[in-house]
């Protein structure tokens, strides 16, 4: 047995005796660091180039940047010699489910996700008080940035001032949580705040936070990052790793936990060609999702390749990169190669930063030539995409995989009007699909029909993050005005950019004021449409929509479209490119063929096509060269932190113990740490468990998650009112994600939920033991109240959408025990497991029909002791019917497990860091 086996024994057995892990080895790899720069000695970095190992050549990028953290952080103890081989031994192990572990370089939260995250570090420090330790212990450990952006919405458009209307209102609803982070930020150590009003975190992460390099601690190492939001992969376009995680995982990342994770098999996405003069990256972006959706990359590494990538600019690449969770893949990497200095260059980084990062990069490895064959690494499967074969293109209705040429929008959604109800199809009756419905809006007379367009919407960081389709939009707003056309008033039109920089290169190169003209102006910077903050639509196409069970349609550039997300009364909603946004806002319609059809008539009377006011990449690039600028990104940059005064003039506490308050709806310490003990309970059986939901496939996080506006008839706001609030009062749940209170009630709370209980779509169920429908929340406790446990059945891809924490940290307050699947998002798996609720999957080739399930019966599910439960075992299930069966239970890796004996990820954080 070798020395460092016999040590890390001896750590396990300390461990166990309570001891914190402070022995730690001296690494391993000391002696491949060296100076970057002979001049600056001191600043060393890992030359990986110096394992003189021929496998190392051969890796995928993406997998270098996990090698390279594995052997900086290698202590034998949470970081491994033997990990250090299984990533460099990648072409094998790819495919044995083997498990490494990753310490990325930084965290980034957004603050819906955010402020649940920091409620959870305010409610450990009274936890780990509680259990003797020290309070300020619990601290992040790696750097945290935190951007304010996802609580804004839409109340205003259509005037000068609704930017500032609506950051009004932004900060009139959300004092009390933006107080509350403000104390987090004093509070906790390693914690920037980004205030409201700079822009969407992805986009601010791109242009601002992104290190590429970090230089830190007298070390250079590649950045790379999770954030608590599905679309971090963004960065991904800037050759810096990184993915999505839930809540949970990121905050156990933030306390030093390094990331469990199974080694990836990695798609080399080769790209040819280049795109022709009217394609913009969205459509190669919606392209490539449909491809790879296609291809299969669920929980894989996709990295891009060939010589088609030089042709796209760092926005195009970032654009493809945010898209990655609708394509399933873990992340979507683009090597750094010169055209990334060269936005770091426009950026405005600094000059002696950018010559670091690049000679980092280049002498450990890591710097990319596209069009040199050689630096072409093994991949685990190659798949290319011929860029000069992209077509314009939108996605929908319902989900965003679903590409649709715009040239076959209309017939397309002509058929989903009459087609079977899922994903394509709206069942609606062939003698209603030309139902017109007329209704007056501000002194004039319209009329609704299927297909009209209601919303309209230049939001999400999706494309306001690329110069190229933002003027692009610009440019055809321009020659749509000159031309004559307009948008209809009723129409919800908005653009929010995902930073102050999109503004100022709008408005200087003098499109601003045409956008203006059509509606868009400036509503406010973060993810507010796509999010589902889209705000009210007027009464009168409310009325009108519900009067004639209409189709209305949604059009907006961001990335997310599905069912009950964008707006209760959009059933139908498209991704598009900000310029098809305007151009169906002009049309009014979806069901316009643009080359047989115009848009309008111009001042004498002829007609105004699509393509008489569509520009070229060239005519875009060439204002993009004049007047996307380095010191433009400089100016809003230098000021961001500072300029909000509403968020300077917070008065927050500065206790080290945040001082709750009783009476606050927003800010409420969560039970999830109530009568915590040091002392583990062994896992037990579930025992004759009631299925509070009977889903289906696809049932996404929105499905689960609350989000969007609080009914007025729902379990959460019975809530709100009993604590004396109004409806307008309500808020959104995204803005009341720091109280459990109202996301458990608000959880399951999707008006676009099928329950096979109900067999109709509704937030209902049926409580089994009084056969009575009533609301998921009052079904769930009331099964508590007897002491029932729960389970869920559903199908494929159970949690697929955005990585919400409340996702599983609701259902565990509803008194979930266990789901049962036929697969897992994963993400959302791994969140299940972080809040101690068991993901069951069917064994191959079974499902809840097959098995002749119906969800009335009653489940025991047999849980093994001590050492025999294992990652991936076969667990047996026992019906009160006498039937039994078996599935798989999907705690993928030990460290899983782990969290699981301690009754969750946090837990076990508490339990080790009051031991200290």
């Amino acid at each position: 047995m070798l020395v460092s086996d016999v040590l890390c024994i001896w750590f396990k057995f300390l461990l166990k005796q309570g001891v914190r892990e402070t022995f730690i080895m001296s690494n391993p790899f000391e002696h491949i660091a060296e100076p970057l720069d002979s001049a600056q000695p001191d600043k060393k970095f890992y030359n990986l180039n110096k394992l003189s190992d021929s496998r190392y050549e051969r890796l995928p990028f993406s997998i270098r940047v996990l090698l390279e953290a594995a052997i900086r952080n290698c202590d034998e103890f949470l970081v491994k010699q033997s990990d250090i081989e299984n990533i460099l031994n990648w072409n094998v192990t790819q495919h044995k489910n083997v498990e490494v572990p990753f310490r990325p370089a930084r965290v980034i939260l957004q603050d819906f996700t955010g402020v649940p995250a920091v409620v959870d570090f305010a409610a450990m420090r009274d936890a780990v008080k509680q259990l003797g330790g020290d309070p300020e212990k619990i601290n992040p450990i790696c750097p945290v940035d935190l951007v304010i952006d996802h609580s804004i919405q839409v109340d205003f458009n259509r005037r000068a001032d609704s930017l500032q209307k609506n950051q009004d209102l932004e900060f009139e609803r959300n004092k009390e949580r933006f107080v509350f982070l403000k104390w987090g930020s004093q509070a906790f150590q390693n914690m920037r705040i980004i205030p409201p009003g700079s822009g969407i975190i992805h986009q601010v992460n791109l242009e601002y936070l992104a290190r590429v390099v970090f230089d830190r601690d007298n070390y250079y190492y590649p950045d790379s990052l999770v954030g608590t939001d599905s679309h971090t992969t963004m960065i991904d376009g800037l050759g810096v790793l990184g993915w999505g995680v839930g809540g949970i995982e990121a905050e156990a990342v933030m306390l030093g936990q390094p990331i469990s994770m199974v080694l990836p098999e990695v798609i080399g996405y080769k790209l040819m060609g280049n795109p022709n003069s009217l394609v913009n990256s969205t459509d190669i972006v919606l392209t490539v999702t449909k491809h790879l959706r296609q291809v299969g990359v669920v929980g894989k590494f996709v990295e891009f390749f060939g010589p088609g990538v030089v042709h796209l600019s760092i926005a195009d690449r970032a654009t493809i990169a945010n898209m990655c969770p609708e394509y399933g893949a873990t992340a979507a990497f683009f090597p750094v190669d010169l055209v990334s200095i060269q936005y770091l260059q426009q950026t405005g980084r600094e000059a002696e930063r950018i010559r670091y990062i690049q000679k980092y990069l280049e002498a450990v490895g890591m710097f990319r030539d596209f069009s040199n064959t050689e630096q072409d690494p093994e991949f685990t499967q190659v798949v290319e995409l011929d860029l000069s074969t992209v077509v314009a293109c939108c996605s929908g209705p319902k989900r965003p995989q679903d590409k649709v040429a715009v040239t076959d929008m209309k017939t397309d959604f002509e058929s989903s009007l009459g087609a079977k109800q899922g994903f394509k199809g709206f069942q609606v009756a062939p003698e209603r699909h030309c139902e017109n419905v007329k209704f007056s809006y501000n002194g004039s007379d319209y009329e609704l029909s299927h297909g009209s367009v209601v919303i309209a919407a230049i939001t999400s960081c999706t494309n306001t993050s690329n110069p190229s389709v933002m003027l692009g939009a610009g440019l055809l707003a321009k020659k749509a005005v000159d031309a004559g056309l307009t948008v209809k008033s009723y129409i919800k039109t908005s653009l929010s950019p995902g930073s102050g920089v999109v503004t100022h290169y709008l408005t200087d190169s003098g499109v601003m004021p045409y956008l203006s003209k059509l509606g868009f102006d400036v509503v406010g910077y973060g993810c507010m449409t796509c999010i589902g903050n889209s705000g009210p639509l007027p009464d009168p196409v409310v009325e009108a929509i519900t009067q004639g069970d209409l189709i209305a349609v949604g059009v907006l550039s961001g990335n997310r479209n599905f069912e009950g997300r964008v707006h209760p009364n959009t059933r139908a909603n498209y991704l598009a490119s900000p310029p098809l946004v305007i151009a169906y806002a002009i049309a009014g319609t979806i069901r316009i063929d643009f080359e047989k059809e115009p848009l309008g008539v111009n001042a004498e009377g002829k007609p105004v096509f699509l393509r008489d006011i569509w520009p070229t990449r060239d005519e875009i690039q060439a204002v993009e060269r004049q007047f996307v600028i380095p010191g433009m990104f400089k100016k809003v940059y230098e000021t961001m932190e500072k300029v909000n005064e509403s968020w300077n003039n917070l008065d927050a506490p500065t206790d080290q113990l945040y001082p709750w308050d009783p009476k606050s709806t927003y800010i409420k310490s969560p039970p999830f740490f109530d009568n915590l003990t040091m002392d583990l309970q062994s896992p037990k059986s579930i025992t004759d468990a009631y299925v509070l939901l009977n889903l289906g496939d696809s049932v996404t996080t929105d499905h689960i998650s609350p989000a969007g506006n609080i009914a007025r008839n729902s379990s959460a706001a019975r809530y709100l009112t009993s604590r004396g609030l109004t409806p307008r009062e309500f808020n959104s749940y995204g803005s009341r994600r720091g109280n459990d209170a109202v996301m458990a009630r608000g959880t399951f709370a999707n008006i676009r939920l099928f329950n096979k209980f109900i067999n109709k779509q509704a937030p209902l169920t049926i409580h089994l033991p009084s056969n009575e429908t009533l609301d998921i929340f009052d079904a769930a406790q009331r099964y508590q109240q007897a002491g029932h446990p729960l389970i869920i059945l559903t199908g494929k891809e159970y949690g697929s959408g955005s990585s919400r924490d409340w996702a599983a940290k609701g259902p565990f307050l509803q008194g979930i025990k266990a789901v049962l699947a036929e697969s897992y998002e994963r993400i959302h798996r791994s969140n299940l497991v972080g809040m101690g609720i068991i993901p069951l999957q069917y064994l191959p080739g079974q499902t809840a029909d097959k098995l002749g399930l119906t969800g009335q019966e009653r489940y025991t599910i047999i849980m093994p002791e001590g050492e025999d439960l294992r990652p991936g075992m076969t667990v047996q299930i026992k019906m009160n019917t006498g039937k039994t069966f078996e599935a798989t239970m999907r705690f993928d890796t030990d460290v899983e497990l782990t969290y699981f004996r301690n009754g969750g990820i946090l837990n076990y954080m508490i339990r080790k860091m009051a031991k200290v």
